[in-house]
């Protein structure tokens, strides 16, 4: 496994700025805000909010890095292995002398003295309130705020539009849900964490799953719940409401593939009835020809699949998973297929035909229990959104799908998504306050910094920001110190993150 090191987890430039700063400069106050929400604004109804989840986890990560690559290590061996790497990686017009010692007493210290202020996880912040703030606390330190950006940012943003995609297909599965059923009790469920193969190595999997597991329990990265579980802890001697974590039995093609294409129908009759009589197994379907299973498959199975016993949590239900293909035309149906065809019908519509349904109040088709459909693949909001519609205007209810929600969400983001960025707003140079703004006249106001020491309010449930603030208004409103020179504050467990989700979609409506 990659041995980092923790001074050198940063921007190869930052080490010099260290000797840049005027002398005399004894405190840097810098912000990290979302600025931008342009790409969720084609998202029907999206407010223009970020979702705050991972700001405990990063932190924690971050000192721990801290602590075992630098602070443990004997002095001279931290600061050999630190000049050994800029001088390899840096032009030799760099004199390192006064850096070196900086980082020697930064030793001494035996922590990082930073001051971190963050929001509550799971709550919303509109753009340009900043969600967290960082302070040096040792007059010596100052370079270490602005040289810590880079760590913070990769550790941070990620998870931070993730939840808030997340969050949005809760909002859409909870309305789709209410519309067509009168219910959201499945909602936590139908979104489901494909995602982990195609992100960027395990650590990155299992730290933006927790994204995913703010808004919704389904999930097959499971990392992520040992994340959770070691980051965010339940207060000692209690349970949480929910279980962070949870997923089916089900296979993948090779599993289809090795009984062979001839005896297909048996491999579906002996995983049915042999491996999981009991519960939910989820099959994939389309390994050869999706729309033969959805009827001649379904119409001999009929009888296995609705003998099949309910397990502890009362569910037995096969669940078919299409894996190729237009994902609204599977499911919903293709109006240009020969009308009357399984591929004009659907895969829901297939299967209402065989094991038939309820009607809801609200006057949509709920598929019998027994039988389900989820499609995972490259499974987007606006397709989301386009596939419960779609089954709505058929007659059938939004929960007759479970969406496997992957890397072509999780992944295909970037730290521009929501304009994530951090900026020094304040400083105190020879014992005077120095006020700091960035102001492009070339931009369009996008990354203009906000200015001098920040507060933000909580108002009738939305974050406001007050600017140039004095250091004692500084120390209060809604951001709360979580770390403060080696010392870590006002803890998050994960039923509270879920919990201030839940008020979030109350308040959105």
């Amino acid at each position: 496994m990659l041995d980092l090191f923790a001074p050198t987890v940063t921007d190869l430039y930052k080490p010099g700025h260290e000797n840049m700063i005027p002398e005399g400069t004894t405190f840097i106050y810098v912000n990290f805000t979302a600025r931008s929400s342009r790409l969720f604004r084609g998202l029907d109804d999206y407010d223009g909010k970020a979702v705050i989840v991972g700001i405990q986890r990063a932190v924690d990560d971050i000192m721990d890095l801290w602590d075992r690559s630098f602070f443990r290590v004997p002095k001279a061996q931290a600061l050999a292995r630190f000049e050994r790497r800029l001088r390899l990686s840096l032009t030799g017009n760099c004199d390192l002398t006064s850096l070196m010692e900086r980082f020697g007493r930064l030793h001494d210290i035996g922590h990082l003295p930073l001051r971190i202020r963050a929001l509550p996880e799971g709550r919303r912040v509109g753009m340009r309130v900043p969600f967290m703030t960082v302070e040096n606390t040792d007059p010596g330190m100052s370079f270490l705020t602005n040289y810590e950006e880079t760590i913070f940012s990769d550790e941070l943003w990620k998870t931070i539009v993730n939840a808030t995609t997340a969050f949005e297909y809760r909002r859409l599965l909870e309305r789709m849900a209410r519309r067509t059923t009168g219910s959201c009790a499945g909602v936590l469920f139908q979104a489901h964490d494909f995602s982990m193969r195609g992100m960027s190595g395990f650590h990155d999997a299992a730290n933006t799953g927790i994204a995913h597991l703010s808004c919704f329990v389904g999930s097959d990265t499971t990392a992520a719940a040992d994340v959770v579980e070691h980051h965010y802890p339940e207060p000692d001697g209690q349970e949480a409401d929910l279980p962070v974590l949870k997923s089916v039995p089900a296979t993948e093609h090779l599993v289809m593939c090795l009984g062979g294409r001839d005896s297909e129908l048996g491999t579906f009759r002996r995983i049915i009835t042999e491996k999981y009589p009991t519960g939910i197994v989820s099959i994939v379907s389309d390994t050869w020809n999706f729309f033969s299973v959805m009827t001649r498959f379904v119409t001999e199975l009929k009888d296995d699949i609705l003998a099949r016993r309910p397990d502890d949590s009362g569910m037995a239900r096969v669940v078919f998973r299409p894996d190729s293909g237009d994902p609204v035309k599977i499911i919903c149906g293709d109006p240009d297929a020969p009308v009357g065809s399984p591929e004009h019908k659907g895969a829901v519509e297939c299967l209402h035909d065989v094991f038939g349904g309820t009607v809801s109040e609200q006057g949509f088709i709920v598929l019998n229990p027994a039988v389900g459909v989820i499609y995972g693949d490259s499974i987007t909001l606006e397709r989301a959104q386009a596939i419960l519609e779609g089954l709505e205007k058929k007659g059938f209810a939004s929960t007759n799908v479970v969406l496997g929600i992957g890397s072509f969400t999780y992944q295909h983001v970037t730290r521009d998504t929501l304009g994530i960025a951090s900026k020094g707003t304040y400083a105190v140079v020879d014992g005077l306050p120095v006020l700091l703004q960035k102001d492009p006249a070339t931009d369009d106001g996008t990354k203009k910094s906000a200015l001098g020491l920040l507060r933000v309010d909580e108002v009738n449930g939305e974050y406001l920001l007050r600017e140039n603030v004095t250091p004692d208004q500084a120390e209060g409103g809604a951001l709360q110190v979580i770390y403060d020179s080696g010392r870590f504050h006002n803890r998050s467990s994960w039923s509270s993150v879920r919990h201030n989700i839940n008020l979030e979609l109350e308040a959105r409506g």
